[in-house]
């Protein structure tokens, strides 16, 4: 599979994601190297669904490189 079209997957999948997904993904992250994410419930509340996403993509498009 082509890198342009892992990538439009992952961002597909990403876009069809809900407030509750993208903050339980985030809360559970594990990218290589042991990479966690590290962010408060209050604080993914206050962050918009279109910032959800981007969070998640960028710690998927880390873990990839």
């Amino acid at each position: 599979m082509t890198k342009k079209k892992d990538f439009e997957e992952t961002t597909g999948s990403i876009a069809g994601l809900g407030r509750k997904e993208l903050k339980k993904r985030i809360r559970g992250f594990r990218g290589r190297d042991c990479l966690k994410l590290d962010f408060s419930e209050e604080h993914l509340n206050s962050l918009s669904v279109d910032r959800l996403r981007h969070i998640l993509l960028a710690a998927l498009i880390n873990t990839r490189k």
